[in-house]
């Protein structure tokens, strides 16, 4: 049998950076169109600053088979775009009944979670607070902070990304503003409910195995 070889990953909390790791991106502001609900001001961020990283992924990538985990680092940057605080693109896993933990680094964010069928969890993350994010559920990262949010994860190696589930929908069902020195939720008003067929067409995309 060919073992997969074990290794140590340094997490490098100030430069929010996985060591030894085997793959990086980088999502830029230029790279975030259609996400927030203010295109006004984000046209206007683009202009100015469309270069600035929002966030980075380092990871460590075995291979893509059951029975294995990625793991990783996710530094994102503090901002707003209006009122509405920086975010990642999200995603749900493209097998979609594959979980996911977060294990807050530094910072103060926020896991804003969809099922499939429109309900919706938040959770906070915080150093030393950990965040588990079951089978099916879409999610995305909020940085309500002012300083950098970092987090470390695991999840399955054949998981997979579907991106495009939030976008079909117009976003996801809220979003998270600012609200004086907090924040809060409010109800994203491009949002379309997925139909039946559309979530079933979700719920098929599980290991029949597991």
């Amino acid at each position: 049998m060919n073992y997969i070889e074990p290794s140590s990953h340094y997490a490098d909390i100030e430069n929010g950076e996985l060591g030894n790791n085997s793959g990086r991106y980088e999502k830029k502001l230029s790279n975030m169109e259609g996400i927030y609900a203010d295109n006004v001001a984000f046209q206007q961020a683009v202009k100015s600053g469309g270069e600035e990283i929002v966030y980075k992924v380092t990871d460590k990538h075995p291979a893509a088979r059951h029975g294995d985990m990625i793991i990783g680092m996710t530094q994102m940057q503090p901002g707003l775009i209006g009122d509405e605080f920086y975010v990642t693109r999200g995603h749900i896993h493209a097998t979609a009944n594959r979980p996911e933990t977060y294990y807050g680094e530094s910072g103060e964010g926020l896991m804003l979670m969809e099922s499939p069928d429109g309900q919706i969890n938040i959770q906070e993350l915080r150093p030393r607070v950990m965040c588990y994010v079951p089978p099916f559920w879409i999610h995305r990262t909020v940085n309500i902070g002012s300083e950098p949010l970092v987090m470390t994860f695991f999840y399955p190696a054949d998981s997979g990304q579907d991106y495009e589930i939030i976008a079909k929908s117009g976003g996801m069902k809220s979003r998270i503003v600012a609200d004086g020195t907090g924040w809060k939720e409010v109800p994203n008003l491009s949002y379309t409910p997925r139909s039946d067929d559309e979530i079933e067409q979700v719920l098929a995309t599980a290991d029949k195995e597991d």
